[in-house]
């Protein structure tokens, strides 16, 4: 079995695959059906090779490990992955983390919502992470929205409210209008003439999550920095992911909408990528 990955990996590697070794042992690994190779059989089973090829050569051609193996890892979750739908990132997973902060910080049944929700991986996360606390989830993809529902049985977290919802639409969640602790959001951000280099995310997530619209790549963060301050009671807090060269204007855009205590944080490999503010009580 050792020798069908170190092969798969220097073909991955001569690819330009970032993470070869990983890659080829997680592909070995799926179609196995094994959670480690210290379990799968020292023996390959029959079509095991043929099959491991097929996917070796789709990560070759960079084809998304996550749609390879139809899941990805979120903090502490196990999430399904699909084609069309933007796949969940480690560094998001800060993000997430300062929503569960807050959310816990609330000291009652903290209300959440999590606009441009992707496959779910904040919103569950906060449902996992704050049991006792209600979580909403909208997204303007129809795929998203079912993908989330999906995610949220498969993680035992039903009672997430999902819906299909555009965070340009001044009516969006108008019952929780001033009544939300937490405002949460991942949305799409990439200035139009900033196409991303990798082949994964440039030619496999949609361009709906990934474009941000207006010169500058703001314009949806903007709406939802709007559905924020909308939706958030006095006190609540607002976390938002953008690019690390977005830091200073969305900070401004931010600040400029009345929230207080606007703070940039870093991502998991140093970048400062997610704004932190609150709503002045």
């Amino acid at each position: 079995m050792r020798e069908y990955v170190r092969g798969a990996a220097a073909v991955l590697a001569e690819a330009g695959v970032p993470s070869p070794e990983v890659d080829a042992r997680a592909l070995a690994e799926h179609v196995l059906g094994v959670s480690s190779l210290v379990m799968a059989p020292s023996v390959a089973p029959d079509g095991f090779a043929a099959r491991y090829a097929e996917l070796v050569e789709r990560r070759r051609l960079r084809e998304p490990l996550q749609h390879l193996t139809g899941r990805a890892a979120f903090r502490y979750l196990d999430l399904e992955v699909r084609p069309g739908v933007f796949v969940p990132r480690p560094e998001t997973e800060v993000v997430a983390q300062h929503a569960v902060d807050a959310a816990r910080a609330a000291g009652r049944e903290p209300l959440v919502v999590d606009l441009c929700c992707g496959a779910g991986g904040i919103a569950l996360a906060v449902a996992t992470e704050v049991p006792d606390g209600r979580v909403v989830a909208v997204d303007a993809a129809p795929e998203a929205v079912v993908l989330t529902r999906d995610n949220a049985e498969r993680v035992g977290a039903p009672a997430v409210e999902v819906s299909l919802g555009d965070v340009r639409d001044a009516g969006l969640l108008a019952e929780l209008t001033g009544l939300v602790d937490v405002v949460v959001s991942n949305p799409p951000y990439i200035p139009p003439d900033a196409v991303p280099i990798d082949p994964e995310v440039r030619d496999h997530d949609p361009d709906l999550a990934l474009y941000g619209g207006g010169g500058d790549g703001l314009a949806v963060p903007r709406d939802v920095v709007v559905a924020a301050w909308r939706l958030l009671r006095p006190g609540g807090w607002f976390v938002m992911e953008h690019a690390e060269v977005q830091a200073g204007a969305v900070r401004a855009i931010v600040g400029s909408a009345g929230f207080e205590d606007v703070a940039t944080f870093p991502d998991l490999t140093g970048r400062d990528r997610g704004v932190r503010a609150r709503r002045p009580a």
